[in-house]
């Protein structure tokens, strides 16, 4: 006989693209993702260089992971809209590390976390992040924020600070230590940006922001560093005087003006400069980290995807995107890009200025790659000072501090202790730490609340008319809610003491949509205890679902001690032959 095979369906690929696609692609549509990539191309350059500075890495790295896995996710993802590159929520698990493992250990711990997310998409969990509460993400989104903050106080005053540490505390008391080498320059830089940036959408311009204050940031910077800059040394620091780069031969400052290359993540520096040595123990080590990043890129991602469809009206592929953004992270890193994901201050700009397809998040991308290409050495003008409050703005929109005061008040006490210690913990340890936690909290409040739905109670001929007229031998329980673990012990040992009259005890169930493993083993002590007392059960409502998995556990029919019944009519009936019986 010939074994039957049944189909095994895998997640779909590029199914933003071909889903736009589908729907007609013409000329019209095309030339509003162009105008669309153009303006959010605009914005991820600045952003790009920022986040990758914030991370501990050069500037280039960012610029690349926006040039490669933007380009990547775009073409194979599952979100139509969703414009991918380095983020700030990331910042908190790259920079630790960037200082542990250098950029080599970094971007193999991407690749790993890549290969991941494809497995993630493969064994299509993208459903799961449904199953993430919303006071766990926003704790750790503004936690996450308050950490970015932070961390760009350096360069905002311009202080001398030295390597920063990878605790919250620790870096807290490095930065009010070195207050005293602050530089008034990079204060009133940053200080003009950050204003600048501020109030420029007040005006109705449709210019981006960021690429104006960066721009009169970058021509403040000139002025002040042409009038007091001396012997070589600039009053404001730069890109361009922070970094350096080597690339075929030639070396420089700044951003190297060259197309993204081809190169083995192994052979960049790690922790102590030197080129990393594959190993097992390496790999093992950066296990950690990789899962971290991708748990984070797949809950933002889909976050990000999510915000979309309900700014366009339109389904995402969950599993396609989280395929997509694995495949962005497994190559961006051999092009020297750092860690992507939907990044959704740039979705949310390009589903505003016109985009209709992943086509806008592409041209995105080009517009990135022809920046690094003919403006690095603009870019490499670029104040310090001037990136960090760019980062302050980021930071405050991501924190989302409005809902964070609006839930505080308005939230159930559980979800208000869920809030606070996702925040506490990101802030204090890292965001790992306080997604688990959350998660733990957020079910042992989901099993409590559930526990005190399900309820057992004496039933009379109130509940149903059927039980009008039952003899004294004969009792009737109604049981509401799920039995699970939770509940189960408690739900049943009410019963487990009953009237020395009762000969038959009658169970309700029409109300148990479910039972697990602990309350079929409650269920079995029940019935073996009513035998002991010479008690009978009729068990009525029961799903046949359920009662398959209760005659696996051991509760079977047994003539006189347990049945089952459909209707409490039905149970009626047996509960009086049984007293006939006993009489």
């Amino acid at each position: 006989m010939a074994r039957q095979r049944f189909p095994v369906s895998l997640p779909g690929i590029a199914t933003g693209l071909r889903g736009a696609l589908r729907e007609g692609y013409g000329a019209a549509e095309l030339r509003q993702d162009v105008m669309a990539g153009m303006t959010v191309g605009t914005v991820a350059v600045p952003l790009s260089m920022a986040l990758a500075i914030a991370t501990g890495v050069p500037p280039q790295h960012g610029l690349y992971t926006a040039i490669v896995a933007g380009a990547i996710i775009a073409l194979t993802g599952g979100a139509r809209f969703n414009v991918s590159g380095p983020t700030a929520a990331f910042v908190v698990i790259l920079f630790p590390i960037v200082q542990q493992y250098g950029l080599g250990g970094l971007l193999i711990a991407t690749m790993m976390a890549g290969l991941l997310l494809v497995a993630l998409g493969l064994a299509r969990m993208g459903r799961l992040i449904q199953f993430v509460p919303y006071p766990v993400v926003l704790g750790f989104t503004a936690g996450i924020a308050v950490v970015i903050a932070m961390l760009q106080v350096p360069d905002f005053l311009g202080l001398t600070t030295g390597p920063m540490g990878e605790h919250f505390t620790e870096n807290i008391g490095i930065i009010l230590s070195s207050f005293p080498t602050l530089e008034p320059f990079e204060f009133g830089i940053g200080v003009f940006t950050l204003a600048l940036m501020l109030l420029w959408p007040k005006l109705g311009i449709p210019v981006p922001a960021p690429l104006v204050g960066l721009v009169a940031g970058g021509l403040a910077a000139w002025g002040v560093n042409a009038m007091f800059g001396s012997d070589g040394a600039q009053a404001v620091e730069t890109i361009a005087s922070r970094f350096t780069w080597e690339a075929g031969g030639e070396s420089g400052q700044g951003i190297p003006p060259v197309l993204p290359t081809l190169i083995a993540p192994w052979k960049l520096p790690g922790p102590d400069g030197q080129s990393l040595v594959l190993s097992f123990d390496l790999f093992r080590a950066l296990l950690g980290p990789a899962f971290a990043i991708a748990m984070l890129g797949a809950i933002e991602s889909l976050l990000c995807a999510v915000v979309a469809d309900g700014l366009t009206r339109t389904r995402h592929d969950p599993d396609a995107e989280l395929i997509g953004q694995g495949l962005g992270n497994i190559a961006a890193p051999l092009f020297g890009g750092i860690t992507a994901t939907a990044a959704l201050a740039r979705t949310a700009t390009s589903i505003r200025s016109g985009a209709r397809s992943p086509v806008a998040a592409l041209v995105h991308a080009v517009v990135v790659l022809l920046s690094v290409v003919v403006l690095a050495g603009v870019l490499g003008l670029v104040p310090m000072a001037a990136l960090a409050a760019l980062l302050f703005i980021v930071a405050w929109n991501m924190s989302e501090a409005r809902h964070f005061v609006h839930t505080l008040r308005s939230a159930p006490a559980g979800d208000v202790v869920i809030l606070v210690t996702c925040f506490g913990l990101t802030v204090l340890f890292d965001m790992v730490l306080a997604v688990a936690v959350g998660v733990g909290l957020a079910a042992a409040l989901f099993i409590r609340r559930m526990a005190l739905l399900t309820r057992t109670e004496p039933a009379g001929a109130d509940h149903h008319p059927s039980l009008d007229g039952l003899p004294a031998s004969v009792t009737v329980y109604d049981i509401n809610g799920p039995l699970f673990f939770g509940v189960a012990e408690t739900a049943l040992r009410s019963l487990h003491a009953v009237d020395p009259r009762v000969r038959t005890v009658i169970l309700d169930m029409h109300d148990v949509p479910s039972m697990d493993g602990t309350a079929l083993v409650a269920m079995r002590s029940l019935m073996e205890e009513m035998q002991r007392q010479g008690v009978s059960l009729v068990l009525t409502g029961l799903p046949a679902r359920i009662i398959v998995k209760l005659r696996r556990a051991g509760v079977r029919k047994q003539l006189g001690v347990l049945t089952y019944a459909r209707t409490l009519d039905e149970a009626r009936a047996i509960a009086l032959r049984w007293a006939v019986r006993e009489s």
